[in-house]
């Protein structure tokens, strides 16, 4: 077991201390209220995946490249679209954005102020949601 860690690596202590992002699975309509309600004390991102998309997969993982230390303390929800169309739906109503995959968007005081799609959500700056 040693031989094949050696040759396709394995994660070390310090990689997994590295793991800035902690995501917040979306799962239900009820939790919208929830995050209205976070975002008056703190912005709070939610991204929208599509598990079948390959644009998406390359999004996720450059955006989950984007966190450090310093904004590790993001609130981040993950929307599965593909098990959860529903509540895309009325994120979309709700924050009156139309419906993106990949889609990431950023509620403040129970709006959303941002919202991107595609490759563009690779070039936010998360510190100006601090």
């Amino acid at each position: 077991m040693g031989f094949l860690k050696n040759i396709f690596g394995d994660k070390t202590s310090k990689e997994v201390e590295e793991a800035y992002l902690s995501w917040t699975p979306l799962v239900s309509v009820e939790e919208i209220d929830t995050i209205k309600e976070i975002s008056k004390n703190q912005s709070v991102l939610i991204f929208k995946h599509s598990t079948r998309c390959g644009i998406s997969r390359m999004v996720i993982k450059q955006f989950e490249s984007l966190f450090n230390e310093e904004n590790k303390q993001l609130k981040v929800y993950y929307l599965d679209l593909l098990n959860f169309r529903e509540v895309s739906s009325k994120l979309s109503e709700v924050f009156q954005v139309i419906h993106q995959s990949p889609q990431l968007l950023v509620i403040k005081n129970g709006i959303s102020v941002y919202d991107e799609s595609h490759y563009e959500i690779t070039k936010v700056n998360l510190s100006k949601y601090m």
